[in-house]
């Protein structure tokens, strides 16, 4: 997502199965695509303002999933899962998305995806709600991940720009409490279209937002930045989160959930490289306590018989 697609949707997978040459392809994306799409976000900001660049590119998506989906048989959505398929996108797509291209305006990519490493950390708290406990690893998980998240605050990319911070923040809730209500209260239609189904709603928030915002493309727009809005419609949107999906199907929950803690090294990597991102001593310590929280709430004890 890329899409932001978190742990909450995770389902449960047999136990211990064959990493089959497939499921290392959809690892590959998920952990190596995903992690790279924060990065393309702010090349695609050259050209592509933040809610127009994130509308543009789920209604494209969602327009060729649900197409493809329709011709495969599947049926539209009815009211109640468009209504349903509304929210989670107003929230996931609309407040997440939006709010993480925005907080790229002014914050190196590689911080912001770190950031986003938050996010299981969040949905398990909002689980609660729901009276869903996490167990004393989880707890601690939770623990040690919100104080990384704090050391990650006081390092000087996020410092430097309050505004970022404030998007990052706000994209990081509306993420999380749109995962959990799509999982507890606002179910989707069944399979990709159900995607597909929250991509055109929430690609419709996202117009709305950049018509509000007066948001205008810059024309004509630089080849690099159309380049990288076709790979995120290409490669974020449809085969990663494709790949993401048949690993909720064929692999454990913690390994198909294991891109929340990969992205984050992939993209600060990638920022420094090839953006020249700064990132200090104390932001890579910042980010291995919070990665070590993600860990820690992804590790399952097994069940007894």
């Amino acid at each position: 997502m890329s899409t932001l697609a978190s742990p909450a949707h995770v389902g449960p997978a047999s136990a211990r199965p064959r990493l089959t040459p497939l499921l290392w392809l959809c690892l590959a994306a998920t952990w190596v695509v995903w992690g790279s799409t924060y990065l393309g976000i702010k090349y695609a900001l050259i050209s592509f303002p933040p809610f127009l660049q994130m509308g543009s590119r789920f209604l494209f998506a969602g327009v060729l999933l649900a197409v493809w989906m329709r011709w495969r048989g599947a049926p539209w959505p009815t009211l109640v899962q468009w209504r349903n398929a509304l929210v989670v996108g107003a929230l996931m797509l609309g407040g997440g998305m939006g709010g993480t291209a925005n907080a790229e305006v002014s914050i190196g990519s590689g911080l912001v995806v770190a950031f986003i490493a938050v996010i299981p950390l969040l949905i398990a708290l909002l689980n609660l709600i729901w009276s869903v406990k996490p167990t004393r690893l989880e707890a601690a998980g939770i623990t040690v991940g919100l104080v990384g998240v704090l050391m990650l605050t006081q390092g000087s990319g996020f410092k430097s720009s309050p505004e970022g911070l404030v998007a990052i923040c706000v994209a990081c809730v509306c993420w999380s409490l749109g995962s959990v209500l799509s999982q507890r209260s606002l179910p989707l239609a069944p399979g990709a279209m159900g995607f597909a189904s929250e991509m055109l709603c929430g690609g419709v928030v996202l117009m709305g937002l950049a018509a509000v915002s007066g948001e205008t493309m810059t024309w004509p727009p630089q080849p690099v930045a159309v380049a990288v809005w076709v790979y995120l419609v290409v490669f974020g949107s449809l085969i990663a989160f494709n790949a993401y999906m048949v690993l909720l199907a064929q692999a454990p929950a913690a390994l198909a959930a294991s891109y929340t803690f990969v992205n984050p090294v992939i993209a600060m990597l990638l920022g420094v490289w090839i953006a020249n991102e700064a990132v200090t001593r104390f932001e890579w310590y910042a980010v291995g306590v919070v990665l070590a929280g993600v860990l820690l709430l992804l590790f399952k004890r097994p069940k007894k018989n």
